[in-house]
């Protein structure tokens, strides 16, 4: 990297949910402010330096034929580059549209479709250029983010863990809400990360993260049912946030 290494923050097709959980890390950026120059992030200013960048944030999902465009020149000047959030990760919520007639979407919602300009899906970031590193959820989890930072700027490889939700309850002791609630969750297929929140509070974990590697889905889906999951309730709650995955779209029935 250089003497002050640079850092760019992009947004895609997304809600600026992960920039913002950048900015809200707030006094844990102090540290972090004296490392690194911020090049590009038009979610905090206006200013702007033209790359090469030593790491690029990407937000957001690949949904008009700019993004297209965009992308393949962010990644060209970028010498790391790390995806954040499920839009950018799995192509968020907007990849429902991928299932559906993007024509007819775009006629009932604007008044003259002619004027927009869209592709017929929504896509991860990955399918279009490599990527280095991927943060997950929505949003991603500020720890998560400034330890990936901290680093790189280090000159280290991130410790972003490939294991389940599941393990993270344990770690911070936190009883199995489906066991002992009988509350759904699809914290054993979902991706570590977000420190299992949800099911410290109570709740269900939704699958922000995306799913695990080798999720074994067709083992939990008898449970999901048990507790009170209707076959409508499985098929949304895994198209919500990782609807363009092929291991919850294409999982057993």
């Amino acid at each position: 990297m250089t003497a002050i290494p640079t850092l760019a923050v992009w947004k895609f097709t997304s809600c600026d949910g992960c920039q913002l959980t950048l900015l809200d890390c707030e006094d844990e950026l102090l540290p972090l402010a004296g490392r690194v120059r911020i090049a590009h992030f038009t979610e905090a200013s206006s200013a702007t330096e033209p790359g090469p960048y030593d790491i690029s944030l990407v937000e957001g999902s690949i949904t008009t034929p700019d993004d297209q465009r965009r992308i393949l020149d962010i990644r060209e000047q970028s010498r790391i580059l790390v995806v954040i959030g499920a839009c950018a990760t799995h192509g968020g919520i907007q990849a429902l549209r991928n299932f559906a007639d993007i024509t007819e979407f775009t006629s009932m919602v604007y008044a003259s479709p002619q004027h927009i300009t869209t592709l017929a899906t929504s896509t991860p970031i990955s399918a279009h250029v490599p990527v280095d590193f991927e943060l997950r959820g929505c949003p991603i989890d500020r720890h998560q983010l400034l330890d990936t930072l901290g680093a790189l700027l280090a000159g280290r490889s991130p410790d972003i863990p490939n294991t389940s939700v599941c393990t993270e309850c344990k770690r911070r002791g936190t009883t199995c809400v489906t066991v002992a609630e009988g509350i759904p969750c699809l914290g054993p297929v979902t991706q570590a990360g977000c420190g299992a929140l949800c099911p410290a509070y109570h709740r269900g974990c939704y699958g922000c993260f995306g799913p695990m590697a080798n999720p074994n889905i067709g083992a939990l889906l008898p449970i999901l049912r048990v507790n009170g999951m209707s076959t409508g309730d499985i098929d949304r709650v895994f198209a919500t946030y990782a609807a363009a995955e092929p291991d919850f779209t294409e999982r057993p029935r």
